[in-house]
C-alpha cells in the first residue's frame, strides 16, 4: 500500500486518540516520508487551530509543516471570501474558530438584520441565544453554511456531541436543510486537499475512521480509500453500510506493515 503518490489522513481516531498517537501511526508516517510521499492531515474539528494541530503532531516526533494540515476553518474562510466578499457573518463556534476568521478579515455581524451568512460550527457552549440569533437572521434572508457534518467526535472516554447537534437545532427551528457544508465529505474539502497536494484523485489514498465523512468524500472524489478500525466505525458497521472503502485496515500501521510482507 505504499505505491500511492499522496496520502491524506484523518486525525482523530486515525492518527491519534486524545493526546496519544495510535500504535504504529508515527512509524507509518515516517516511513511514507522516507519515500518522499506527499502527505496531508485533514480534520473536521473546529475547536482547535491548525497551529495547535501542528504542535500536536510535532510533539509526537513528526516533522510536519503547517502546509500539511487542512481543517474546515481554512476551507470555510476561502468559501466566504469567494462567495460572500465583504459580507458579515454570524458564527456559532468556539473562540479559536472566530479568531481564525478575524485574522483572515471576516467581518462579524452585530444583529440578525445585518447578517449575510450564518456559519454553524461545533460550540461546546451552544445555547438558546445562539439559536435565536441564527433563526432570526436566516428568516430575514441570511445564507447558512456549516463547517462540518459530524454528529459526534471520538474521545478517549467515548464519543461526544459534535457540530451535527448544532446543525440539527438550526434545521429543526427554521425548517430548512443546511446543505452547504465545508468539511468532509464536502467537495469543497476534497478539491482543496487535492489542490494542496497538487495530485490527481486517483493517485491518492484517503484514510479515516468514518464511513460517512472520510470514506464517502474520498470515494466521491475518485480517491482510493482506507477505513481504519481505530475510531468510531466497526467492521460490522462497514459490512452493513452502502459506503464501501477500497481497503479496511486495523489501523494506519497496516500501510507500513503491508510493505514488510514478502512479495
Amino acid at each position: 500500500m505504499d505505491h500511492f503518490s499522496g496520502y491524506i489522513f484523518d486525525l482523530d481516531g486515525t492518527i491519534y486518540l486524545g493526546n496519544e498517537p495510535i500504535d504504529g501511526a508515527v512509524e507509518t508516517i515516517r516511513y511514507l516520508q522516507s519515500l518522499d510521499k506527499k502527505l496531508l492531515f485533514l480534520t473536521n474539528k473546529t475547536i482547535d487551530s491548525r497551529d495547535n494541530y501542528l504542535k500536536k503532531l510535532n510533539g509526537f516526533g513528526l516533522e510536519i509543516g503547517l502546509g500539511h494540515i487542512l481543517n474546515p476553518a481554512l476551507v470555510t474562510i476561502h468559501y466566504l471570501q469567494n462567495h460572500h466578499p465583504g459580507g458579515k457573518a454570524y458564527v456559532i463556534g468556539e473562540e479559536i474558530l472566530k479568531s481564525e476568521f478575524r485574522d483572515s478579515g471576516i467581518e462579524f455581524a452585530d444583529s440578525p438584520e445585518e447578517t449575510d451568512v450564518v456559519v454553524v460550527s461545533w460550540d461546546r457552549e451552544f445555547h438558546y441565544n445562539h439559536l435565536d440569533f441564527a433563526y432570526q437572521a436566516i428568516k430575514q434572508g441570511a445564507h447558512v453554511i456549516a463547517t462540518h457534518p459530524d454528529r459526534t467526535c471520538p474521545m478517549p472516554g467515548g464519543e461526544v456531541p459534535d457540530c451535527g447537534g448544532m446543525i440539527g437545532a438550526i434545521e429543526g427551528t427554521t425548517g430548512l436543510e443546511v446543505n452547504i457544508i465545508m468539511g468532509k465529505p464536502s467537495v469543497y474539502t476534497a478539491l482543496t486537499a487535492l489542490d494542496m497536494l497538487k495530485l490527481d484523485a486517483k493517485d491518492c489514498l484517503m484514510s479515516g475512521d468514518r464511513l460517512e465523512t472520510d470514506i464517502l468524500m474520498g470515494n466521491n472524489a475518485g480517491m482510493n480509500t482506507a477505513l481504519v478500525l481505530t475510531g468510531v466505525t466497526t467492521s460490522e458497521d462497514a459490512a452493513a453500510s452502502d459506503v464501501k472503502p477500497t481497503f479496511i485496515l486495523n489501523s494506519v500501521h497496516d500501510i507500513y506493515r503491508s510493505s514488510r510482507l514478502p512479495s
